[in-house]
């Protein structure tokens, strides 16, 4: 019975599961996306999360820590160099596992592992919800209604003015004109 053994095996020695993970989280990394088996996705979420936490502090003994797990000198600096600053205000839940089917071969689930701030279509999706905000409340359309109705009357005036400014001038200039062609 695997009574209080909390994290998947993975049918694999300690040694071998160790490597596994070690090759996973340095491809996801340094790849930002990766297409794996459900289980060992869920398992490289457990491993891979706590080495991003670390790398938001680059001091060397991070450095070293992150290296003892993933044994890839790239990885950690890609890690501490491109992924670190994008996720230095982020409280945790840096990757994404998306359900993408069955494997043809033996209908493994399969999943595509990601990380969160890395997803240039989803980001861009985002963006453009933000840009677009209204409301359908009917006191708003009031309100700007209102506000219209002034802004038009103010640019009204405002060419009543001007009109009026102009009609000035031009009759200033007439009058030096006459003065000018009489002398």
């Amino acid at each position: 019975m695997r009574h209080n053994k909390k994290y998947n095996h993975l049918s694999r020695q300690s040694g071998h599961r160790k490597a596994l993970l070690a090759n996973l989280a340095s491809s996801l990394i340094m790849h930002k996306r990766i297409e794996t088996t459900l289980a060992k996705a869920k398992a490289l979420r457990v491993y891979v999360e706590p080495l991003v936490t670390k790398s938001k502090y680059d001091t060397t003994h991070a450095r070293r820590t992150v290296f003892s797990y993933l044994k890839d000198k790239y990885a950690v600096s890609e890690l501490f160099r491109n992924i670190a600053p994008k996720i230095s205000d982020r409280p945790g839940g840096y990757t994404r596992i998306l359900k993408i089917g069955f494997r043809q071969g033996d209908a493994a689930d399969m999943a595509m592992m990601e990380f969160v701030d890395f997803n240039e279509a989803a980001l861009a999706g985002t963006a453009k919800k933000e840009t677009k905000k209204s409301t359908r409340r009917s006191r708003a359309k009031k309100a700007t209604n209102a506000t219209v109705i002034e802004e038009t009357v103010t640019a009204k005036a405002d060419t009543e003015t001007q009109n009026k400014e102009i009609s000035e001038i031009k009759e200033e200039i007439v009058a030096e004109v006459e003065d000018d062609a009489t002398e």
